[in-house]
């Protein structure tokens, strides 16, 4: 449900390719985050030729995912503050050439576990800047009435990039070093993130110039007005809620995959191929709200994908048919979409100019925080009280929620009217 003007008839994928400025922001985002995700495949393959004390000769991956994944807790929300007080394209061409130049530095540097580390938290850190730059410079180049579009677009990419990325990584680095020689492999990864810098260069985003002086800001302050406008405008702090949760859901499902891919017939090890299953289905979802999203308006969608969610989850727990098992991964993908692309384009819309990076900033920082819970618990969980038990709790849950945040969206949308 999104409390906007109907959308024009011609909106939609064809009206968004029109748009030359914004085509260029997606083109960009499609090399940064297909960057983002060899680069990690990239982490982990020259794992080997670094050097660790032998305590730690079990525990690499985990101290470089542990350095990868902490900036987005400590970082997210004071990224968000410093992208308000600056130029977005710049931030946006910075934060990648800086991604790029670290990668390229790769083969200069001593080969020390440290200095692994120490690459991986810093590419980590200036990804916290680049993502909430990259959502507030969506509105300034798209109308209001085709943000339903855009993040619709902008979901499916991210998302097709997190299957190709991770699909393409091993054999691309494989070719490069093949082509490239000793610096092959660093060369390709840090040419994706300068080749996006230099388009994230040349878009033409029209920003409201900034009048404070940076030094005078207090981050602080800054952090509590936007604590204190996600309290005012509860349309917003809604919005990020459902977000939130559908987030935990699918942080929950990475551990839970491996127990369901044994249920219906796969190795633990293909567990992937549910994961995969739930993303095609949401890359489905959001490409379908892209297209016709003017036929949806006023429709309950994240009511809807909450409910479509709920009763996955549940009918997960009765099946044990491997293509059955594959289609509800799926289903649950489109029902993903119907809650994240509508939520992102209402924060979007209802977040003013001057708020877009400090919203965005705490919400990717509320976003990975909330992630690392159900990691942690949804195992052990699991242990204590079986797979069905959780499954079902979970399918509970998710519908509970999605029946309350529709009717407080209902009540928010009538005091406002």
């Amino acid at each position: 449900m999104l409390p906007a003007s109907p959308p024009p008839a011609g909106s939609g994928f064809r009206v968004l390719f029109k748009n030359h400025p914004f085509l260029m922001l997606w083109s960009g985002q499609i090399l940064s985050q297909i960057g983002d995700k060899v680069f990690f495949v990239f982490l982990i393959g020259i794992l080997s030729d670094y050097s660790s004390p032998d305590a730690l000769k079990n525990s690499m991956r985990s101290a470089l995912m542990v350095a990868v994944t902490l900036p987005a807790i400590l970082f997210g929300s004071a990224a968000g503050i410093f992208v308000d007080r600056f130029d977005k394209k710049q931030v946006l061409t910075v934060t990648n050439a800086m991604r790029g130049l670290l990668t390229l530095a790769i083969p200069m540097l001593p080969k020390e576990l440290a200095i692994l580390l120490a690459i991986g938290f810093l590419e980590s850190v200036l990804t916290q800047f680049f993502a909430p730059a990259e959502q507030a410079a969506i509105p300034l180049l798209v109308p209001k009435e085709g943000l339903l579009s855009a993040n619709a677009l902008f979901t499916t990419t991210m998302l097709g990039s997190l299957i190709v990325g991770f699909a393409v990584g091993e054999p691309l680095l494989s070719l490069s070093s093949k082509l490239g020689g000793d610096y092959g492999q660093e060369i390709t990864v840090g040419g994706l993130y300068l080749l996006a810098s230099a388009i994230f260069y040349f878009i033409p985003v029209k920003e409201t110039a900034h009048t404070e002086p940076v030094l005078a800001v207090n981050p602080w302050t800054d952090f509590k007005a936007g604590l204190q406008y996600l309290k005012q405008n509860r349309l917003v702090s809604n919005a990020m809620l459902q977000l939130t949760i559908l987030y935990s859901v699918f942080a929950a499902l990475t551990v839970l995959a491996i127990n369901l891919a044994e249920d219906i017939g796969l190795h633990s090890n293909q567990f992937g191929f549910l994961l995969a299953a739930a993303g095609i289905g949401m890359v489905f979802g959001a490409a379908l709200l892209g297209h016709w999203g003017d036929r949806f308006h006023n429709k309950p969608l994240p009511l809807t994908g909450f409910l479509l969610i709920g009763f996955v989850l549940c009918v997960f727990t009765l099946i044990k048919d491997l293509w059955l098992g594959l289609a509800l991964s799926a289903l649950l993908g489109v029902g993903a979409s119907l809650i994240g692309v509508p939520m992102q384009t209402l924060i979007q819309q209802q977040t003013p100019e001057a708020m877009r990076g400090k919203v965005f900033g705490f919400q990717n920082n509320v976003v990975n925080i909330a992630l690392s819970l159900p990691l942690a618990i949804a195992g052990p969980l699991t242990d204590a009280v079986g797979l069905r038990v959780v499954m079902l709790g979970m399918s509970v849950t998710v519908s509970i929620v999605g029946v309350w945040a529709w009717l407080n969206t209902r009540r928010v949308l009538e005091d406002v009217i």
